[in-house]
């Protein structure tokens, strides 16, 4: 069997209506291209069911955290540090403790202080919000996401890391999340400058730690060097089932989803090179580039390395005989 008659077909996903059962949840904005689709999609998602007041609100995450970030042995996933697997609840943030894999706590991915601090409805958003390490939250502050190629400090087992900025365009310290949460994260935050586009030329005015990361404009959104950077992570560090399993789940409790995780690729529609290309809803064609050449299959595998005899629902990992790797989705 040849590889590329597998995946060639992948690259167009064609849906009764949207996709994870998202009917027509993106409908309009069937037909919309570059910055006019990023405007549709703000309408869409905007929306939301924000859980009652702020305090409410931001005590209930411990809670939703069960079912949104829960890994599969019922463990807390935790996307900034792999010292030790913590357990909801018992290893939930008390305000004391200082060593890594003691506590988790409510990480803002995209820091509150850029936004104006206990500020709904960005404070309590889920879609940006996640359980991380206590220590290694703090050691990140504040500081915008990044690459570091001489760390000033890393978390255990190099997993995180704390640094001047080695990517071209800024030289002030970042944090590095790990390569496997890479994609992860620029999904969030394609995310948060599509909700709030609104809302970016005030947070770039007033709030001068998102100046690194935004531009001050609601299009493009992100400064020059970060939407780079995050494109191509995003372009490495494809969807997953983590993040597909993760966004229904936050669908449940709030009712808006993130685009970039039901459209894989759908960034490149805003900003990249299929910007000029309109949306269409139902019948997506993801701009992914998949393996070609006449390149045999090894096997296929679970993204936590199980072998499988076929391609199952979801994400799946392929492996050629000449050693090569693609993620596909297969659904």
């Amino acid at each position: 069997m040849m590889i590329a008659a597998l995946l060639v077909l992948s690259t167009t996903l064609a849906f009764a209506q949207g996709p994870n059962d998202s009917g027509e949840y993106y409908k309009p904005a069937d037909g919309k291209k570059g910055a006019a689709l990023k405007t549709a999609l703000c309408g869409i998602i905007y929306d939301r069911n924000e859980g009652g007041d702020l305090n409410t609100a931001y005590k209930a995450l411990w809670t939703h955290f069960k079912t949104t970030d829960a890994k599969p042995n019922g463990k807390v996933w935790d996307m900034y540090s792999n010292k030790r697997e913590m357990e909801f609840g018992t290893d939930q943030d008390t305000g004391s403790g200082n060593q890594e894999g003691q506590y988790y706590n409510r990480e803002h991915s995209m820091p509150n202080s850029w936004f104006g601090g206990k500020v709904m409805p960005m404070y309590t958003d889920l879609h940006h919000m996640y359980p991380t390490d206590k220590v290694v939250n703090n050691k990140r502050g504040n500081n915008p996401f990044g690459e570091t190629a001489n760390p000033s400090w890393k978390s255990a087992n190099d997993f995180s890391k704390l640094g001047k900025c080695s990517y071209p365009g800024y030289d002030g310290v970042v944090f590095e999340p790990n390569d496997e949460y890479k994609g992860d994260f620029a999904r969030t935050y394609f995310y948060m400058v599509t909700c709030y586009e609104e809302k970016l030329p005030d947070w770039y005015t007033n709030y001068s730690e998102s100046k690194p990361t935004l531009d001050g404009n609601t299009y493009p959104g992100l400064s020059p060097w970060q939407l780079a950077m995050l494109m191509k992570w995003a372009k490495n560090d494809p969807v997953s089932e983590k993040e597909i399993n993760r966004n229904n789940a936050v669908y449940d409790i709030q009712n808006n989803r993130n685009p970039f995780i039901d459209y894989p690729g759908l960034e490149e529609y805003i900003w990249g090179d299929k910007k000029d290309e309109a949306f269409s809803y139902d019948n997506y064609s993801s701009g992914i580039q998949n393996i070609e050449g006449k390149d045999e299959i090894e096997g296929y595998y679970s993204v936590d390395g199980k072998r499988l005899q076929k391609p199952q629902r979801g994400v799946n990992i392929v492996k050629t005989k000449s050693r090569r790797t693609k993620k596909i989705i297969n659904r």
